[in-house]
């Protein structure tokens, strides 16, 4: 299936699921109820890329090789992937609500419309408990059942745990920039982005695939590994990336983030160096954002960045090709030809 058509079909069965969650027996949900998640779905759960979700069908193809996988297989990676995009529309609901941001995906917050406001809290609460229903829906039958809860429960707490690790980190930062370094850093987008954006989507396929999770360690490290280089480009775009390619306007410099660049910055700066870095960082001011460019390019960032790209890339093809599985690998690579010096 070509890739418009598989994104099709995909979203095809977010309106299925959409259509039952509105309908659920368990709960009388009044005509006001059903128009409010009818909407907060749409809103929320829809206006990305929808990768992750994609990533698990196509990570389950890849494990059946030659053999075409079942309508009804296909329509179960579809369900597991729309798992993964109902976890991330909730992770990042809660996460504009702690930043205060203004926009996602192109438009106001949801928690920014005048009509939701902190009701969007609750919102994210119903996303992540619709998650368990539709498992129960389609899953509880299966042998794989419980360990599909334990997955979503074990990543929920990671992701969890990495955004107060970076929420409290952003908060002492600002007092004291010694508690942002390279090993933090790691520690941060680890959990908070790693776990859930990597190893999930291939765990899941594993799952529907009759593995067990206990026999592939090493894959959810390459993984893991795979989603710390991932998230360190989307520091560097975020700062040398052109708006017009990555649709955003980054502001990890305005927002005193514990990012890739700044964490480099500090390791490299002199003491000179060091001054400029702290008097701008953290500031909305435009010229102390250039500041902060121009130390970078000082600094010879952008080349440092390209040394770590190339490194990250040839550890994580050799730690690929040195596992046994032909259908692993070709999961693997799928995952790292992706997002290998991607532009946006």
């Amino acid at each position: 299936m070509a890739g418009a058509e598989a994104e099709a079909a995909f979203r095809r069965v977010y309106g299925t699921l959409k259509a039952e969650l509105l309908r659920d027996p368990s709960f009388n949900f009044n005509e006001d109820a059903i128009q409010w998640l009818d909407g907060m779905l749409d809103y929320n759960v829809l206006g990305g890329k929808l990768n992750r979700g994609l990533a698990v069908v196509e990570s389950y193809k890849l494990l059946k090789g030659a053999t075409e996988p079942s309508e009804e297989e296909v329509f179960h990676a579809c369900i597991l992937g729309w798992g993964i995009e109902w976890i991330q529309a909730c992770f990042l609901l809660l996460d504009d609500i702690m930043d205060n941001s203004q926009t996602r995906r192109g438009k106001p917050c949801w928690y920014r419309l005048p009509k939701v406001g902190l009701i969007a809290i609750n919102d994210g609460l119903v996303l992540r408990s619709q998650i368990s229903w539709i498992f129960r829906r389609y899953f509880s039958g299966k042998s794989y059942y419980t360990d599909l809860l334990d997955l979503f429960n074990e990543v929920e707490f990671q992701t969890t745990s990495g955004e107060l690790l970076d929420q409290i980190t952003t908060n002492e930062g600002r007092k004291d920039p010694s508690k942002y370094n390279v090993h933090v850093y790691r520690h941060i987008v680890e959990y908070k982005t790693a776990y859930y954006s990597f190893y999930l989507p291939v765990a899941c396929a594993l799952l529907l695939f009759g593995e067990s999770l206990d026999n592939y360690v090493q894959v959810k490290h390459i993984l893991v590994e795979m989603g710390v280089y991932f998230q360190s480009q989307d520091d560097y775009l975020d700062c040398f990336g052109d708006p017009e390619v990555i649709g955003k306007i980054g502001t990890d410099i305005e927002d005193f983030k514990c990012s890739w660049l700044f964490v480099q910055a500090l390791e490299r700066s002199d003491e000179r160096q060091k001054e400029v870095l702290l008097e701008n960082y953290g500031k909305s001011d435009p010229a102390c954002v250039a500041n902060v460019k121009d130390l970078y390019n000082e600094l010879d960032l952008q080349r440092v960045f390209s040394d770590y790209e190339r490194e990250s890339y040839e550890n994580l093809i050799s730690a690929i090709e040195a596992q046994p599985d032909e259908a692993i690998r070709a999961v693997l690579k799928s995952f790292l030809h992706k997002i290998y010096m991607r532009r946006k």
